[in-house]
C-alpha cells in the first residue's frame, strides 16, 4: 500500500453539502449486461441500468424508476433527458476511426435482430430499446458511441434511421456469457426477515450483484440459496430482489424484495426519499465545520471511467447530489463520520468527501490509502501502515436503514453493528489522538 500521498497542513475551503441512494435490480439478462460491461467500468458493482431509482455506491440509480419486469412503468418520465436533438444530421452510416483501427481484434455478438419489412425509418437507439428489455435508451447511445452497434455489419451512430430490411447486431470484444443466476451457498446475516421482504447485513468484500468481472460469488446468487425454497421468488426475474445497493467493499443494510409488488412499492420510497439512511466513515483529516451539507454534481471522471469526480452544482454535467454529514469524534488525523444520504449516486460519499480533500481512509480509488494528513516521521508512517493493513479497504459502513412496510404500514427502523475491522481502525486512531495529546506536541 502507497504512503506517499501528499500531506496537507491546512484545513481546505468546503463547498457545499447533501445526498441520496436509489436501486437497481438483481436479474441480468445477456443483452443487459453486454451492453453495460462493454460500457460501465464500475468494477465495484455499478447499478446496471435496469434499475427503477438512482442508486448509490452508496445507493445509485439509473434513473429507470420502477423498471420491473411485471409490467410496472419503465420510468422514462424520472429518466434524464435523451438529448432528441443530438446527432440531428443522419448520416447513412458513421464509421469510427478506433473502430477501424481494432478491426483486426476478435469481436463477439451478443445480440441480433432484423428490422420488420414494414418498419418506419426510426433512431436505431429508439428501435432497440424496444427490443432489448433489460437495458436503457442511454446504454444503447453508449454502446453506439463506442462502435458496438452495427446495421448490416457496419458501425453506425445512435441517430443512425433504421430501414426494413436491415440487421442490426450487438458486438462486444468479450464472449457472450449465460447470466443465469444458480444459488451459491454462501452464508448470510439477517438483519430483519418476513413473508414480503428481508434485510441483509453486507459484509465488506461481497459483490452485490454480477457484473465487470464477477459472474459468481455475489450477494444475489446467495439470495438465490437462501430462498431457494420460496417458490414465489426467481433469482433471474428483475421484479423480485435487492431494492438498492452498496459497493463491494462497503459494508452494511440491503433492503431484498421476496414480492414484485413489494419491490415496486419500496421502490417508490426510495424515490420519493421517504426511506433513511446512515453510513458511519472514517474520512482524512480535521472535518470542519462539524456539521455540514455537501453538493455537488456526480459525473465519471474523464481520466477514470470507474471513478467519479464532483462539479459545482451549476455545471451542467453530472447528476445533482446532497450528502449531509455530522462529525462523531474527531481522532487526530482523521475522523469519524456520519452521513445521511438525500440523493443516490455512484460513490457519492466518497466523491464528496474526496472533493472536500476528505478521503475515506483506505479508499485507493480516491487516494485514501496514501498518507493525506500528519507528520512523515517513521513512527508515524508505521502506523498508518498498520491501520491500513487492520481495515484494507474504505472506511464506510451503511449502518441504519429505516422505511414503511408495504403490508403492514408500520415503519421499520433497523441498525448493524460497525464490523471489526473499522471499530479496530477507530480504536487505533483513538489511542494515538491520545498519545499524541499526551506529548503537547502532538506529533508521535
Amino acid at each position: 500500500m502507497s504512503l506517499g500521498g501528499k500531506e496537507a497542513g491546512a484545513q481546505p475551503g468546503h463547498p457545499n453539502i447533501e445526498a441520496r441512494e436509489p436501486a437497481p435490480s438483481n436479474a441480468l439478462r445477456g443483452e443487459e449486461d453486454s451492453v453495460n460491461t462493454a460500457l460501465a467500468a464500475d468494477k465495484e458493482g455499478e447499478a446496471r441500468g435496469n434499475a427503477f431509482a438512482e442508486t448509490d455506491k452508496e445507493g445509485e440509480a439509473r434513473g429507470k424508476a420502477f423498471a420491473d419486469a411485471d409490467g410496472a412503468p419503465r420510468g422514462d418520465a424520472f429518466a434524464e433527458a435523451d438529448e432528441e436533438g443530438e446527432d440531428s444530421v443522419n448520416a447513412d452510416f458513421a464509421l469510427y476511426s478506433d473502430a477501424e483501427a481494432n478491426a483486426s481484434d476478435p469481436l463477439f455478438e451478443h445480440f441480433r435482430v432484423a428490422v420488420d419489412p414494414g418498419q418506419v425509418p426510426l433512431r436505431v437507439d429508439k428501435f432497440l430499446i424496444n427490443r432489448m428489455q433489460h437495458t436503457s435508451r442511454t446504454r444503447i447511445q453508449q454502446a453506439a458511441g463506442s462502435g458496438n452497434i452495427r446495421v448490416d455489419g457496419r458501425p453506425v451512430r445512435s441517430s443512425y434511421k433504421v430501414k426494413p430490411g436491415q440487421v442490426i447486431t450487438l458486438v462486444l470484444s468479450q464472449p457472450k456469457r449465460d447470466f443465469t443466476i444458480v444459488p451459491e451457498n454462501i452464508p448470510l446475516d439477517i438483519a430483519y426477515e418476513d413473508p414480503y421482504l428481508l434485510v441483509v447485513n453486507k459484509p465488506a468484500g461481497l459483490v452485490v450483484h454480477p457484473g465487470n468481472g464477477n459472474f459468481t460469488g455475489t450477494l444475489v446468487h446467495a439470495l438465490a440459496y437462501y430462498l431457494r425454497h420460496d417458490p414465489a421468488y426467481d433469482p433471474n426475474a428483475p421484479s423480485v430482489g435487492l431494492v438498492h445497493r452498496i459497493d463491494k467493499d462497503t459494508s452494511g443494510l440491503l433492503l431484498v424484495a421476496k414480492r414484485p409488488q413489494i419491490k415496486t412499492e419500496l421502490a417508490k420510497q426510495f424515490f420519493y426519499k421517504t426511506t433513511g439512511r446512515t453510513y458511519q466513515a472514517v474520512v482524512w483529516g480535521r472535518v470542519e465545520p462539524n456539521q455540514g451539507r455537501i453538493e455537488g454534481n456526480i459525473t465519471r471522471d474523464p481520466s477514470d471511467r470507474t471513478r467519479m469526480t464532483v462539479v459545482p452544482p451549476s455545471e451542467p454535467i453530472g447528476k445533482s447530489a446532497v450528502t449531509h454529514y455530522s462529525v462523531v469524534e474527531p481522532l487526530g488525523f482523521v475522523s469519524v463520520v456520519e452521513c445521511r444520504l438525500e440523493t443516490g449516486r455512484t460513490h457519492q460519499i466518497r466523491a464528496h468527501f474526496k472533493s472536500l480533500h476528505h478521503p475515506l481512509f483506505a479508499d485507493a480509488k480516491y487516494g485514501g490509502d496514501q498518507v493525506r494528513y500528519g507528520n512523515r516521521t517513521a513512527k508515524y508512517l508505521q502506523f498508518v501502515e498498520n491501520c491500513l493493513r487492520v481495515c484494507p479497504r474504505q472506511a464506510l459502513h451503511a449502518q441504519t436503514l429505516s422505511f414503511t412496510h408495504p403490508v403492514t404500514g408500520e415503519r421499520i427502523s433497523l441498525s448493524a453493528p460497525m464490523p471489526q475491522d473499522m471499530q479496530e481502525l477507530i480504536a487505533r486512531w483513538r489511542r494515538y489522538a491520545w498519545e499524541a495529546s499526551a506529548h503537547q506536541g502532538g506529533a508521535l
